[in-house]
């Protein structure tokens, strides 16, 4: 059995918080995502698919924003732990496909990066990961450099 998940998540970006994508330190921006975790928008967009493709919800099910013990929790360990949940449902992830939406921050010389960290992150052959970005050509909050986001689309499958 196959089972497809989506999700798209967005933070505000902020002055004085590190900049965190699929994982990686963004070096070179002078603001951050804003969140109760480290607003990793990309691996947060990634897990919520993964809840999403078994029904289970969605992350503040699982990671309250109001839990002191997640507050600034580095979302590979969401990832994981999300991932584990699926795992343990007897699924396994076939591929996904991440879109990054961003006007300030260049993606492309990440892309490599990103993939690797979550392929070690989900024990996931790299090429099974697909990242992608593009601008909003200037407009709504994102255009404005207010934001980013991320969206992914995700393929499981039954591993019995």
């Amino acid at each position: 059995m196959i089972r497809i998940g989506h999700s798209w998540d967005v933070h505000r970006l902020v002055e004085g918080r590190k900049l965190i994508l699929g994982g990686i330190e963004i070096d070179g921006y002078s603001k951050g995502l804003l969140g109760h975790s480290d607003a990793d928008c990309v691996l947060h967009s990634l897990a919520e698919a993964l809840l999403g493709s078994l029904a289970l919800g969605d992350l503040g099910d699982f990671f309250p924003d109001t839990a002191k013990e997640t507050l600034n929790i580095d979302s590979k360990i969401i990832l994981k732990n999300v991932y584990e949940i699926v795992k343990n449902k007897g699924y396994k992830l076939v591929n996904c496909d991440i879109m990054i939406y961003s006007e300030m921050v260049k993606i492309a010389p990440y892309k490599f990066l990103m993939r690797q960290e979550i392929s070690k992150i989900l024990d996931l052959n790299i090429e099974n990961i697909s990242i992608k970005a593009t601008t909003w050509e200037k407009m709504g909050f994102i255009g404005r450099n207010e934001a980013i986001a991320a969206e992914t689309v995700i393929l499981i499958s039954n591993s019995n």
